[in-house]
């Protein structure tokens, strides 16, 4: 029997994508995103309007799609609800948000030097994409865009490729995974999510017991968003 319960939230199940992009000032950012799906070389990104990564890819129209694998969940957990803008709404404010313009440097992750555009990749991310801006579309009200980029380039670990083709080995894989902003790996939870508790999701995985790095164990967070 299925009902009809007028569901809010429409975010099934997508992976992970940390979009890295250059900054008004030349400085790189980072933004966690899971609104991104793929059609031969071409990639559709849903952003909100107001994000510091929107504006960088339209002023700049270049950025890198870059694929966490599950087990890289802290690092991403770490720069939710940050964002690139000086500016924040007062209703983010109020989830959390905090301007952070080193989000490389709060992550814990590094910088490696794209081949073709000028966004930097993530070293520690298994798949990384070099992306260039095809067309922006206008999603709702408005307030939401859909940008169109063509994949220029890939690069992908080694480990995650078949030998002797170029297909990646759907086993070797696990993709950091959002549902209904909850971390999963493999179909589990992984994660507790600042993204989940930032917009008071009416879930319990926010208490699971989490790592923040290799081996310390700290509390669960009990505020924050996806970064901008």
């Amino acid at each position: 029997m299925h009902t009809v319960p007028g569901i809010k939230v429409l975010y099934f199940g997508t992976p992970v994508v940390l979009i890295t992009t250059r900054n008004e000032d030349g400085t790189p950012n980072i933004a966690p995103m899971s609104s991104a799906w793929w059609l031969d070389g071409n990639a559709m990104l849903g952003l909100g309007n107001s994000s510091q990564t929107s504006a960088n890819i339209a002023r700049e129209g270049e950025c890198v799609l870059n694929l966490p694998s599950s087990d890289m969940v802290a690092y991403v957990d770490r720069i939710a609800m940050t964002t690139g803008r000086k500016e924040i709404a007062p209703y983010r404010i109020e989830q959390g948000y905090r301007t952070e313009r080193d989000k490389f440097g709060l992550a814990g992750l590094t910088e490696q030097p794209s081949e073709l555009v000028s966004p930097p990749r993530i070293l520690e991310c298994p798949i990384q994409m070099e992306c260039r801006l095809t067309v922006a579309h206008p999603v709702g009200s408005g307030n939401l865009a859909a940008f169109e980029v063509e994949v220029l380039r890939t690069h992908v670990e080694e480990k995650l490729v078949i030998p002797g083709t170029h297909y990646i080995d759907p086993e070797a894989w696990d993709p950091l995974i959002m549902k209904f902003c909850e971390f999963f790996g493999g179909g589990q939870p992984v994660h507790s999510s600042r993204l989940a508790a930032g917009w008071k999701m009416p879930h319990t995985l926010r208490n699971l017991p989490v790592t923040d790095g290799a081996d310390a164990v700290v509390e669960p967070a009990l505020s924050g968003s996806a970064s901008a």
